[in-house]
């Protein structure tokens, strides 16, 4: 009796394992699934006099200088993670920064973070603002 007993308890454990597993999974996945659509970006950056992140110099004073301007703009708290995720391109002392910011304040303040770390004239803001998130959708 007890033998039998136990092939219940693995059996019934094993269901509540696979259902619970396949529950779990069901509610883990959104309704409607956000569509990340960067086409537009994509293109622009096709362009024969688009600088992208891929044009970065690997020689020591650009690389330092990127990381200053990267470390200027990440450890202001104040700044969105949008802010902290743009894109910084430094190709012989001039710094290109790209991709979206939150504010048009969120866009002069990382454009005055680079220029304070790159100087004056030496920073070409090509940031744009993302569009605000529709609470209804």
């Amino acid at each position: 009796m007890t033998r039998i007993h136990n092939c219940f308890r693995v059996v019934s454990l094993g269901t509540v394992l696979a259902l619970g597993g396949s529950l779990y999974a069901a509610d883990d996945k959104p309704d409607k699934p956000a569509k990340a659509d960067n086409t537009k970006m994509n293109k622009q950056d096709r362009a024969d006099t688009a600088v992208t992140a891929d044009q970065q110099k690997m020689n020591a004073a650009d690389r330092e200088l990127a990381q200053k301007v990267r470390k200027a703009i990440t450890s202001d708290k104040s700044l969105s993670t949008y802010a902290h995720n743009v894109k910084v391109i430094a190709r012989d002392g001039m710094v290109t920064l790209k991709g979206p910011v939150r504010t048009a304040e969120e866009k002069t303040a990382v454009e005055a973070k680079a220029t304070e770390a790159a100087g004056t004239g030496k920073v070409t803001n090509e940031l744009t603002i993302a569009p605000k998130k529709d609470k209804t959708s």
